[in-house]
């Protein structure tokens, strides 16, 4: 009988401690979250919780409270459950802060689908702090795992109670997994209180806490269905512009130049912003090229990152802007579920062009190896695949010299009109120790020697582009490039981003080359565009025939010549709303209704030549 009181004493003891120690765990868990979103900050993170979002905050702890259980669950044990979900909060805490301290925006559900891109990972925290997060990450799941194993050991009461945590937490967290439908009662909760901000992610973590932003950020609709969206509606509107693109193509040329597209990485102009200034041009050999022909500035919808993104908009001429703020990565969230998107690719192909995606690192990046067969290359050349694979000095990346040589290589066939879709790696970060010396020097506001570097990185990009047009005009095919950097590198201070406006740090040099010089607008070298007018621009000034899709693009960048959320240019200002005529907000919303029919409507317009060249 007194072993029995002693048992039941000591459970009354335990199982107390065991729920008291996990509800702790859960409230510092999210304080740490908060204490990372918020840049270290102790005060912001412990206001936040327990003053001025104190709701939220404990809508997040349960739902952290969910996921600890399932670990606890799965493992059959509380305390390796728990010691696996402090090592996974405390990476995800730690990424999130990596990603805000370079790129200003906050960690996405779908960024965790990059956990297995080692390389990439390594490069961009350092390799002492990859190896420490690696075995750190190794010993836990070492440890789940043998709890795992050893489970099968427990009692049957225990294995029940096992199987029924698994079961609510499942259910739960698929529940809360639905958080963007109307009816979810947990986002109803939310919205009791919360400030949901579209055009800024960044606000909206702030407001709502990390998980609160993490959540509005799961799986949604590409983009919201129009009000008038029909078949008839779509009709009118591929009707009215493809016979616009018809009379126009009656004077078309006929001819079949080679297209390359070139995203050259984090390619921009130091000097064009405040609080930085150097001791020579790095960008001297570029605009050697670029004060020749159709050059200037292109917004990008991000500072630090989102190359994919810009990809997106280059090669389909949709826009990121016109999106539900959830779909944060369309190559991977989006493009993978579909049969059919079209794209200059396809554009193209249709007029039997031959096309190649060159890309100098892996093919699992944004999933390009699938992107790129739903939009239609014909083939992929990755870094495992390349004939050239020299790289300056200490640079990690394949060189933009070698990549231009790859394109090179593509065109000796001159038999077929080739289109080169290139995305360039050399001037990816990090950029310190790259290079035994610089020959740039600059005067800043933090950060000299990364700015030194990244400087001397993109001195020998811009070079390797010079020599790269000079051989193009040793081709007998005329050949059309359109060259652009993808976002400013995530290397600039506080102190620098605070003297630039939003639009001065979205900015990145772009132009358009033609080997024979014919180009409409080759005078203008101040443009200000988005790349999603880049192909529609391209045609329009080279004289090729458009589709009637370019032809909608093409007058939509006449009356809004450059757009992303927060940031549209209008007779030659930035606004941070779209101010419009009727006419003009016409215009804009039959590009919404096209966008939309693609990426979440019927597809109505694929059943006609909108697309395509007639």
């Amino acid at each position: 009988m007194k072993e029995k009181l002693q048992i039941f004493k000591k459970k009354t003891i335990k199982y107390p401690l065991i729920i008291i120690g996990l509800l702790l765990l859960v409230l510092v868990s999210n304080l740490y979250l908060q204490w990372c979103q918020n840049e270290l900050s102790v005060d912001l993170a412990v206001k936040f919780a327990f003053s001025w979002h104190t709701e939220k905050f404990m809508l997040g702890c349960f739902v952290l409270l969910l996921f600890l259980l399932l670990l606890c669950s799965v493992a059959g044990s509380f305390a390796l459950g728990g010691l696996l979900y402090a090592i996974a909060i405390g990476i995800l805490g730690f990424a999130d802060y990596q990603k805000m301290f370079y790129r200003t925006e906050p960690i996405y559900p779908d960024d965790l689908k990059m956990i297995t891109e080692f390389g990439l990972l390594r490069e961009m925290v350092g390799t002492i702090p990859f190896v420490v997060i690696l075995v750190i990450a190794a010993v836990g799941l070492f440890f789940f795992g043998r709890a795992i194993y050893k489970s099968r050991l427990l009692s049957k009461k225990a294995q029940i109670l096992r199987v029924l945590g698994l079961v609510i937490t499942i259910g739960s967290l698929s529940y809360v997994s639905n958080f963007n439908q109307p009816t979810n009662l947990l986002r109803k909760a939310y919205n009791r209180t919360a400030l949901w901000i579209p055009y800024s992610q960044k606000m909206n973590y702030y407001n709502t806490g990390f998980i609160g932003g993490f959540l509005y950020n799961l799986k949604v609709e590409a983009m919201e269905k129009p009000a008038n969206y029909s078949e008839k509606t779509i009709n009118t509107i591929t009707e009215k512009y493809t016979e616009k693109a018809q009379k126009l193509n009656q004077k078309a040329s006929t001819e079949q130049p080679n297209i390359i597209f070139v995203m050259s990485e984090s390619f921009s102009d130091p000097q064009h912003l405040n609080g930085v200034t150097v001791n020579q041009d790095p960008l001297a050999d570029y605009r050697s090229v670029a004060n020749t022909t159709y050059s200037g500035q292109m917004l990008s919808q991000n500072y630090g990152g989102g190359t994919a993104n810009i990809e997106f908009e280059a090669l389909t001429s949709f826009s990121m802007a016109l999106f539900n703020p959830q779909m944060t990565t369309p190559y991977t969230m989006l493009v993978p579920k579909m049969q059919e998107l079209p794209s200059i690719v396809s554009l193209l192909k249709n007029q039997t062009y031959h096309a190649t995606a060159i890309h100098p690192y892996n093919t699992s990046m944004y999933k390009r190896k699938d992107v790129y067969q739903i939009l239609g290359f014909d083939q992929f050349i990755s870094e495992e695949t390349m004939t050239h694979k020299e790289k300056l000095q200490n640079n990690p990346y394949i060189s933009d010299a070698s990549a231009y040589k790859e394109i090179l290589d593509v065109l000796k066939d001159g038999d077929t009109p080739q289109f080169v879709h290139l995305v360039t790696m050399q001037t990816h970060m990090p950029y310190s120790d790259k290079y035994t010396s610089s020959a740039y020097s600059s005067q800043s506001k933090g950060n000299k020697t990364a700015i030194d570097n990244y400087m001397q990185d993109i001195a020998y990009s811009s070079e390797a582009l010079k020599e790269f047009t000079t051989a193009l005009n040793k081709l007998d095919r005329r050949t059309l490039v359109v060259f652009w950097g993808d976002h400013l590198p995530s290397i600039y201070s506080d102190e620098i981003k605070a003297d630039n406006d939003q639009a001065t740090l979205h900015q990145t040099e772009f132009l358009m080359y033609d080997t024979q010089n014919q180009l409409s607008d080759k005078k203008n070298h101040e443009a200000m565009t988005s790349p999603f007018y880049f192909a529609p621009t391209l045609f329009e000034q080279s004289e090729l025939a458009v589709s009637g899709f370019y032809q909608l693009l093409t007058e939509l960048e006449k009356e809004v010549p450059a757009f992303e959320n927060g940031l549209y240019y209008q007779e030659q200002q930035w606004q941070k709303t779209l101010s419009l005529t009727k006419e003009q907000e016409k215009l804009y919303q039959e590009y919404q209704l096209i966008q939309y029919d693609i990426v979440s409507g019927q597809g109505y317009s694929l059943d006609s030549d909108f697309f395509k060249e007639k």
